[in-house]
């Protein structure tokens, strides 16, 4: 539906975008994930043609962006950060004024006003003036603009900042009933609002692209730990020797003393459950497990170390160009060390295989 090739814009001596490429299957919704300046906004600007890229080419629903441009914007719906709203206007006069400018045949407009507004929720709103209507209102206006002439992508920029918690939950319902019907892109710096909305993510950050995959495979693919709080009672030491000895607990942590128990944080492999290993090794010493709570990591957690390694990476590349070190050879030394893994990488999955195949071939 969208293919995005090489793709970076550059003002003066400032790399808004740099060198992205990715891919949108039809129907799906999109988050869009990264830290304020990190290029969003940028690179929605480029996708829906308001601006051009410095280089790379972008492709939507078949079209090429600046050679059938046209014909590409017109399978776009956008809504920018803020709503290109007309105050003094009523809904209804607003949404024809759209609907002329987009195109829509004299013959079928009024149906499509009713459409847009019903999907939205505002047919109540139509003769409303739109600078009396509520923050969370003037965003479903303005989504109600973005899918008139119904097209096959949306694309929706920081659509809930502003609102309250109820409008940001009615948003979110909007936003995720146009699944299916139209293919979506969510800007957003919020991770609650990309994981409560999104099928697939996005990461982008220093305006260059650092994840793009469903949030499951984001959470399989980097390794996902579970952190287990406890609180114990008993002698701090004799605890924390007891936890230490569990062979699946991979990190114990003293967080505080409570009086005659002490609270501790353990963290294993997510993959595994540790509960009944760090019950029976405590009850066998016979100290009394007090409280037990358990998390694992979240997208959050993963954009935040992913975001880390992006800003270690660029701060590295700035200071190697400021000492004038040969890019491409460190850029070379990178690839091989990515190479070096990626072998170690394939032998580990073949040993895996090799070791199963003789496992069955003796059972």
């Amino acid at each position: 539906m969208i293919k995005v090739q090489g793709l970076s814009k550059i003002y003066g001596e400032h790399i808004a975008v740099d060198d992205i490429s990715f891919e949108v299957k039809e129907g799906h919704i999109y988050g869009f994930l990264g830290p304020n300046g990190a290029g969003k906004s940028t690179t929605m600007n480029i996708i829906t043609g308001y601006i051009t890229p410095t280089t790379g080419t972008v492709e939507v629903n078949g079209y090429l962006m600046g050679k059938d441009t046209l014909k590409a914007k017109k399978s776009i719906g956008y809504l920018p950060e803020i709503p290109p709203l007309y105050p003094d206007m009523n809904v209804k006069e607003y949404l024809t004024f759209v609907a002329k400018i987009k195109g829509v045949p004299r013959a079928e407009r009024e149906a499509e006003i009713e459409r847009v507004m019903a999907a939205t929720d505002i047919t109540d709103m139509a003769k409303r003036l739109i600078k009396h209507l509520s923050k969370g209102y003037k965003q479903r206006v303005g989504i109600a603009q973005a899918i008139l002439g119904n097209p096959k992508v949306v694309i929706l920029d920081e659509p809930t900042v502003g609102l309250d918690p109820e409008q940001i939950i009615e948003v979110r319902t909007l936003i995720k009933s146009l699944k299916g019907e139209h293919t979506v892109i969510l800007s957003s710096h919020i991770l609650s609002e990309i994981s409560a909305t999104c099928d697939e993510v996005l990461m982008i950050a220093n305006g260059r692209m650092i994840a793009c995959d469903t949030t499951e495979n984001l959470l399989k693919n980097h390794k996902a730990v579970k952190t287990i709080k406890l609180n114990v009672k008993g002698d701090k030491e004799k605890i924390e020797e007891v936890l230490k000895k569990i062979d699946v607990v991979d990190e114990v942590k003293f967080i505080e003393n409570k009086g005659e128990s002490s609270v501790f944080e353990v963290s294993c492999d997510s993959s595994k459950d540790v509960r009944e290993d760090i019950s029976f090794a405590l009850s066998d010493a016979r100290l009394l497990i007090l409280e037990l709570t358990e998390e694992t990591s979240s997208l959050e957690d993963i954009y935040l170390e992913l975001v880390k390694e992006a800003d270690e990476a660029y701060e590295a590349e700035m200071k190697a160009i400021a000492e004038g070190a040969d890019l491409d050879e460190v850029f070379s030394d990178k690839e091989d060390e990515e190479k070096s893994d990626d072998a170690k990488s394939e032998d580990s999955k073949d040993n895996d295989e090799k070791e199963s195949a003789d496992d069955s071939k003796e059972a």
